[in-house]
């Protein structure tokens, strides 16, 4: 990992936004989508950071690790998992542009509740506790976004709780998938992402998960194709999310 300084207000220009929300948590929370902060706050907050360049592959930390840091994703993908004492393996979210990583083990001193890992080339910033919760007395705004943010955390991790209690595979794997259509396909929409991936997403075995993806290829829903997935109707997809709840 190299360091680079880098001014900020430079960084990802095409998609900075004007008159932005204070955070974009309260409008993504609810369906799933990456929890972010606006691009200006995310300025502020990591203000003369050194740019971090991290490998596909490269973990920022591992669940249980002592923490003393927060990641600031500027490009890339990085998969927040869980991991049970018997090393099943379960992805809780992806983190992209403007997203915030390790915020709970940073702001509590804690260890660290998932694993981090980089799918993909990333470039983060970080900033140690002592130095956000120094950014946060400077700057009253920081401090009530990390509120925000935490707060759209628990709402997120609620509903999938929820979902996990009372709704069927073919629910929340429709809703998992309009989710990375949204956020992650490529520009022809497909998803590259494997049956055991999804699996992971889900808590679910790649039993269940193919034998669902098969069923809604058989009926014009998606496409499938190895490593990867095509959304072919999102309206289908959507009102099986909706109508998926398990008696």
């Amino acid at each position: 990992m190299l360091p680079t300084l880098i001014d900020l207000s430079y960084i990802d220009a095409s998609r900075r936004e004007r008159s932005v929300p204070m955070t974009h948590a309260a409008n993504e929370a609810g369906n799933g989508a990456p929890v972010r902060i606006g691009p200006d706050l995310f300025d502020l907050l990591f203000k003369g950071c050194r740019v971090e360049r991290c490998a596909a592959g490269q973990h920022l930390f591992m669940q249980e690790d002592t923490s003393d840091r927060i990641y600031g994703v500027i490009s890339g993908t990085v998969e927040i998992s869980l991991y049970s004492p018997g090393g099943q393996k379960l992805v809780a979210n992806i983190e992209l542009h403007h997203s915030l990583v390790g915020e709970i083990g940073a702001l509590d001193g804690g260890t660290r509740t998932a694993t981090a890992i980089c799918l993909t080339p990333c470039e983060l910033v970080s900033l140690s506790r002592a130095q956000l919760f120094e950014r946060m007395e400077r700057h009253p705004a920081l401090a009530r976004v990390m509120i925000e943010l935490l707060c759209a955390r628990l709402r997120w991790v609620s509903g999938e709780m929820g979902d996990l209690a009372f709704f069927a595979i073919e629910a929340r794997l429709a809703k998992r998938l309009a989710l990375l259509s949204a956020i992650n396909a490529d520009k022809d929409g497909w998803i590259e992402i494997s049956q055991a991936e999804l699996a992971e997403f889900l808590g679910a075995t790649r039993e269940s998960v193919n034998k669902t993806l098969n069923d809604w290829r058989s009926r014009g829903v998606i496409e499938l194709r190895r490593g990867g997935v095509r959304v072919l109707s999102a309206p289908r997809l959507r009102h099986i999310a909706a109508a998926g709840e398990d008696d």
